[in-house]
C-alpha cells in the first residue's frame, strides 16, 4: 500500500504514455491469472496493475493523482518539521526554559490625543483628466489593433479554405469562402482575383468579374500582376460587346508586360473579328504565337485565327501554311478541311478544293457541305 502507482508499474513519474502502456502490457502478461494457474495472489497483483494503469493512462486522472502525491509529500515534510521543532518551554538538561518576556508596547492613545482631518470632496485635476484620456486612447488603440489582427487572421483562413475548394473545382463553396474573406478584408487582392475568375470562367457573370478585377488592380503594385488583371478585364469587356474598351485594356497590359502572350493573342482576336483590321491582327497573333512557342506547343486555335486573317488579306500561301499546321494537330477537324478547301478554291485548285470540302462534309461540318454544292463539285 506504500507503493505509488508509478512504482506499481515500475516507471518514473515523468514517464510518457507510451512507456506506461508498455510497462502495463509486460506486467499484465506476467500476472495474468490464466498464465499462473488461476492463483489468487497473481490475480490480486493483476488487479492492482490494472487499477494503476486506468489512472495513469487517463490524462485527467493522472494529473489529479500527481497533485495528490505532491500534497502528501508537502504534508509529510510539514510533519517532519513539526517533530524537529523544540518548544521554548521544554526542559533542556533537566532545567525548564524561562517563559518568553512579554512584548512591551505603548498603551492605546486616548480620544483626546487622536486627530481627525476632515477632507472635502475629491476633485479631478488637469493631470487626472490627461491620465484618463491617455488610458481611454490606449484602450481604443488596443481594441482597433486587436480587431485588425483578428480581421487579418479571419481573412487568411477564409482565403485558404476558398483556395482549397477552388483547386478541387467546388465553385460554389470557393465563391462563398472568398466572399467571406473579402467581407473582412475588401482589399485582399488574391481573393478578389480568384472570385473574379469564378465569376468570369464558370458563372459567365462578366460585369461582376470585371468589378472584382478592377478592385484588385487598385491595390496592386506588381506590374506583372497588374498586366494579368488588365488582360482579364479586357476579356470581360470583349465578352460584354465592348471591343474598343477591350483593346485599351489589352494595350495597357502589354505596356506593363510585353511578354504577356495571352494579351497579344486576345487583342489580335478583337482586331480580327470586331474591327476587321487584318494586318494588325496578323501582327498581334504572330507575336503571341512566337512567345507561346518558346514555352509550349503551338495552339490550333490561334493558328487558325491567324490563317483566317491571312486569308482575308489575300495572302493565301501564308494562310495555307497555318492551316496545314493545324491539320497536323487536328486531322479529324471538319472546319480545317473546309478552310483548306477555301484556300485551294482561291488559288484555282478546284479539284483539291472539292476534295477538302468532301472530307469536311464527311466529318460533319455543315459549311463544307454547302461549299461543295455551291462550288459545282458534284456528288
Amino acid at each position: 500500500m506504500s507503493q505509488t502507482l508509478y512504482q506499481v508499474l515500475g516507471v518514473a513519474p515523468s514517464a510518457t504514455l507510451a512507456d506506461i502502456k508498455q510497462a502495463y502490457k509486460q506486467l499484465a502478461l506476467r500476472y495474468h491469472p490464466d498464465r499462473n494457474g488461476g492463483s489468487t495472489r497473481y490475480e490480486e497483483q493483476f488487479k492492482i496493475v490494472a487499477a494503476a494503469y486506468r489512472v495513469l493512462a487517463d490524462a485527467g486522472r493522472r494529473a489529479a493523482y500527481d497533485h495528490q502525491l505532491r500534497t502528501a509529500a508537502l504534508r509529510g515534510e510539514e510533519q517532519r518539521r513539526a517533530q524537529a521543532y523544540r518548544p521554548q518551554a521544554q526542559h533542556v538538561y533537566g532545567v525548564p526554559m524561562p517563559p518568553p518576556a512579554p512584548l512591551r508596547t505603548r498603551r492605546p492613545a486616548a480620544s483626546a490625543e487622536r486627530h481627525y482631518v476632515r477632507r472635502g470632496k475629491a476633485r479631478f485635476t488637469r493631470r487626472d483628466y490627461q491620465l484618463v484620456a491617455v488610458v481611454m486612447l490606449g484602450m481604443l488603440v488596443f481594441g482597433f489593433s486587436l480587431k485588425w489582427v483578428m480581421d487579418r487572421v479571419t481573412a487568411a483562413n477564409n482565403y485558404r479554405d476558398g483556395l482549397r475548394a477552388y483547386t478541387q473545382r467546388e465553385w460554389s463553396t470557393a465563391h462563398s469562402y472568398l466572399s467571406d474573406a473579402l467581407y473582412v478584408k475588401p482589399d485582399h487582392v488574391k481573393a478578389l482575383r480568384r472570385r473574379a475568375e469564378i465569376e468570369q470562367l464558370v458563372l459567365r457573370n462578366y460585369q461582376q468579374a470585371r468589378t472584382d478585377y478592377v478592385a484588385a488592380l487598385a491595390h496592386t503594385t506588381d506590374n506583372r500582376v497588374a498586366a494579368q488583371l488588365l488582360y482579364r478585364i479586357g476579356q470581360c469587356e470583349a465578352a460584354q460587346g465592348k471591343p474598343k474598351v477591350a483593346i485599351q485594356s489589352f494595350s495597357r497590359a502589354l505596356v506593363l508586360d510585353t511578354a504577356l502572350s495571352n494579351a497579344w493573342l486576345a487583342r489580335g482576336e478583337v482586331w480580327l473579328f470586331e474591327h476587321r483590321r487584318f494586318p494588325t491582327a496578323v501582327h498581334d497573333l504572330s507575336v503571341g504565337l512566337r512567345q507561346r512557342s518558346a514555352q509550349q506547343a503551338p495552339s490550333a486555335k490561334w493558328l487558325t485565327y491567324r490563317g483566317l486573317a491571312f486569308f482575308k488579306m489575300g495572302e493565301y500561301s501564308s494562310a495555307l501554311a497555318d492551316y496545314q499546321q493545324v491539320l497536323l494537330m487536328q486531322p479529324y477537324s471538319g472546319q480545317i478541311h473546309f478552310l483548306l478547301g477555301r484556300v485551294a478554291q482561291k488559288q484555282g485548285r478546284k479539284r483539291e478544293a472539292c476534295e477538302f470540302f468532301r472530307r469536311g462534309e464527311k466529318l460533319g461540318y455543315l459549311p463544307a457541305e454547302q461549299a461543295r454544292r455551291t462550288s459545282g463539285c458534284g456528288g
